[in-house]
């Protein structure tokens, strides 16, 4: 298949099927006798990989990282299990984070009073100090 029928069968833009390409994360595709790049299941099979593991967050070295350790069978899921469990850590980071801010901003929101003007503004004066 061409890079079109494979963008629309995996949801992903042809700007990023070839930027997964560049970025080593998408095996190269095998090249037609005119030169064009041929894309097959295995390949769709990887983008899917690709998209669901963006999809979760997970970097793209962490993602060449799962792709290693996809690519060889054999070894022990530690290492995958260890990488999954760092991101759930970020993600827990991440959580506490937006959480902080959630709280700012519903104490922000609690100084402004709709019947006051700009000048006297809670969530703009709170903002320029």
């Amino acid at each position: 298949m061409k890079i079109g029928e494979l963008s629309k069968r995996s949801g992903c833009s042809i700007q990023t099927i070839r930027f997964y390409e560049r970025k080593g994360l998408l095996s190269k595709p095998k090249r037609t006798q005119a030169n064009y790049r041929s894309y097959d299941k295995t390949l769709l099979d990887e983008l899917i990989f690709i998209k669901q593991c963006r999809s979760l967050d997970i970097s793209m070295k962490e993602i060449e990282t799962l792709i290693h350790n996809k690519n060889n069978p054999e070894q022990s899921c530690s290492s995958v299990n260890k990488l999954i469990d760092e991101h759930i850590c970020q993600v827990n980071k991440k959580i506490k984070e937006l959480s902080s801010l959630k709280l700012t901003l519903e104490q922000m929101a609690q100084s402004c009073d709709a019947n006051k003007t700009i000048k006297e503004c809670g969530i703009l004066n709170e903002l320029s100090h």
